[in-house]
Parts: C-alpha cells; sequence; structure tokens
C-alpha cells in the first residue's frame, strides 16, 4: 500500500505522518497494522514520506496530530513551534534515543513525546561483536582475498578473545546484552554506568569507575545515550589514558566520540582498531546511496583511509525481528500513550 513517495491507508480517525522512512520501514508498519489485535491501530490515517522532518519540512504537517521520526530528523524548537501551530500534540521516535528533539520546548508547547525505549536489544548487540570480530580477524580483508585467489595470512593476525579485558560503557537493556555475550567468550568485563544494575553484577560484570576503563581495557564498546554529560565523551584527554593499540567500538551515538581526536589516535596508534556504526554528523550521509557522488564530509572521508578503521551505515538496529518490534511498540505508543518522555 506503499508508493516510494507516500502512501496512506482509508481516512481514519487519526492522522499521522512518518518522515525519514524507506521502503522496509514502510512495509513493516503497514504488516504490524495489519497484525495488530486491536481497533485503535486499525484507525489510524497513515502516510509515509521519505524526506526528513526539521523546520523547512515541518509545514508539511498541517492536519497531523502526530508525526513519527527517526535518528537523523532535526526536531529543534523552530520545528516544534512550527509542529504545534499545526495541530501535531504527539512526536513518536522510532527509535530509543532521543538526541535529536529539543524535550524542553516539546514540553513547553504541551507536545508529547514517546519513544521505542528497547527493541531486540541483542540485535544491536550482536552487531557490536560482529564489529568487533570483523575488526580483530580481518574477515573483512580475508574475504576479498581469497576471492582473488590470495591465500597468503600476512597481515590477518588477530588476538584471542578469550580472556581480554573488555570496557563497557552504559549498561542498559543493549550494554547488558553485549555483556552476556562477552562472559560467553570468556571476557572479563568492566563496566560504567551511573545507575549501576544488580542483574549486570549477577552476569559476572564488575562495576568500576571510568578511568579504570580507560586505563584497563583492551576493548572499550559505548552504549550510553547521547545527553550533556557523555558529548564528546571519547576525547583527548579520555585517548590519552586508554592503552596503545585499544579496540573502539561505537554503536551508540556519533556525538560519544571526538572525530578529530580520534583520527590523531588512529595515526598516533594509540587507537589499533576502530568500529563505528553511527557517526556524529551521519544525518547526511547515512541511509542513502551517495556512491555516484563526491562526499564533502572531510572528516569522514579521512576515517575511511585508515586500515584498522571499519564503518556501518547505522545497521546495528536492521534485522527483521528489530523492525517489527520498532513498528508494533511504536503504534502502541500512539494509540495508547506508552513509552512517554515525562517532564
Amino acid at each position: 500500500m506503499a508508493s516510494n513517495e507516500n502512501a496512506a491507508v482509508t481516512r481514519k480517525s487519526q492522522r499521522v505522518a512518518f518522515f525519514s522512512t524507506k521502503r522496509y520501514e514502510q512495509d513493516a508498519f503497514m504488516n504490524a497494522l495489519a497484525r495488530a489485535d486491536g481497533n485503535a491501530e486499525k484507525q489510524l490515517d497513515i502516510i509515509f514520506f521519505e524526506h526528513a522532518l526539521n523546520a523547512h519540512t515541518a509545514l508539511t504537517c498541517i492536519g497531523f496530530t502526530t508525526v513519527v521520526i527517526f535518528v537523523n530528523d532535526d526536531i529543534c524548537d523552530q520545528t516544534i513551534e512550527i509542529l504545534k501551530n499545526n495541530g501535531v500534540n504527539h512526536i513518536a521516535l522510532r527509535c530509543a534515543g532521543f538526541n535529536n528533539v529539543n524535550i524542553r520546548s516539546a514540553f513547553k508547547h504541551n507536545i508529547e513525546v514517546s519513544r521505542v525505549p528497547a527493541y531486540s536489544p541483542e540485535t544491536v548487540a550482536e552487531h557490536t561483536l560482529a564489529l568487533m570480530l570483523t575488526l580483530n580477524r580481518k574477515t573483512h580483508k580475508a574475504y576479498n582475498r581469497v576471492r582473488e585467489g590470495n591465500f597468503t595470512l600476512d597481515g590477518l593476525l588477530g588476538f584471542t578473545l578469550h580472556k581480554k579485558t573488555v570496557g563497557v560503557i552504559g549498561t542498559g537493556k543493549i550494554g547488558k546484552a553485549v555483556i552476556k555475550i562477552l562472559v560467553g567468550f570468556g571476557c572479563n568485563v568492566l563496566c560504567y554506568d551511573p545507575l549501576p544494575n544488580d542483574e549486570v553484577c549477577q552476569l559476572g560484570a564488575n562495576y568500576v569507575p571510568l578511568a579504570r576503563i580507560w586505563e584497563e581495557s583492551a576493548i572499550i564498546t559505548l552504549h550510553c545515550p547521547l545527553n550533556e554529560q557523555s558529548y564528546h565523551l571519547v576525547n583527548e584527554q579520555s585517548l590519552v589514558k586508554m592503552r596503545t593499540g585499544v579496540m573502539l567500538i561505537n554503536t551508540s551515538r556519533g556525538g560519544l566520540v571526538d572525530n578529530k581526536a580520534i583520527i590523531n589516535g588512529l595515526k598516533s596508534g594509540k587507537i589499533g582498531y576502530l568500529g563505528l556504526d553511527v557517526y556524529e554528523r551521519e544525518s547526511e550521509l547515512f541511509f542513502n546511496d551517495l556512491s555516484t557522488e563526491i562526499i564533502q564530509d572531510d572528516i569522514f572521508q579521512r576515517l575511511t583511509t585508515f586500515p584498522n578503521v571499519l564503518i556501518t551505515g547505522h545497521q546495528g538496529f536492521f534485522t527483521e525481528e528489530a523492525l517489527a518490534e520498532i513498528a508494533s511498540t511504536t503504534l502502541a505508543n500512539i494509540v495508547s500513550k506508552q513509552n512517554r518522555i515525562l517532564p
């Protein structure tokens, strides 16, 4: 029922505009509507837009009560003011993070904000481990060599993950899922979170000060939200404290790392391996085919030149199970006022 630009079900009680959608998301939400047990979801009048929601496009929301957004939509104060003037009373994020929404402004304009706090946390956790293992054992390079008939092992030397110390920053649902896998590998897991979780300790991980994470970890993986406290958590100062040759993984939010500091760390050898599924200015790049264009982001282009850097385009969430859960939870949030972000 979805077209390339937009699609709608028969006009019903509540009009909902989805922004920054791709075909796979449109299919997931239409399937979730078809599976819905309750009548409320089936009475939503949904329209999908492929363009992003921001201050320039918010005028297209006239007549909608709810807008559904993703990680790279820009819901600043100006956007919110336009949404309010157009009659929007609910911003529904189809993701966990909400750093791209001016929450204070939304509350000020009496607009509710909801999110998907957890969707198959194992999905992102497994992608995190995929980055670790690929960087370590260099399977991406081995694949290309074998296809060319090159069976040499020079340059493919890795290390054994068993007994290595891994630092996990952020022990929410995704961080905890990562810890379960790492414990299964036989790793020594250190973790940091302002709100310790007893379940994490029961898994065999140990909470320590952040300084110990930097100093002792062979691998550091980030699973915390992006806010004022965590912005550029990995920077020149924290890199100085890390072990030479550290592996750094970020599948959370791009703004957690200072990319200029990361580049210096790669050049000096302080960072031995870097795996990214997110990037601070990814809104200009990710989820689009730019293969025939000249990418203007010099920092991103510089990162891609390092042989020990592996970047994926924010695909950590991208499994059938996760998409289905995101869709069903988002629809429930719209009709049942679940998972609201409180003032």
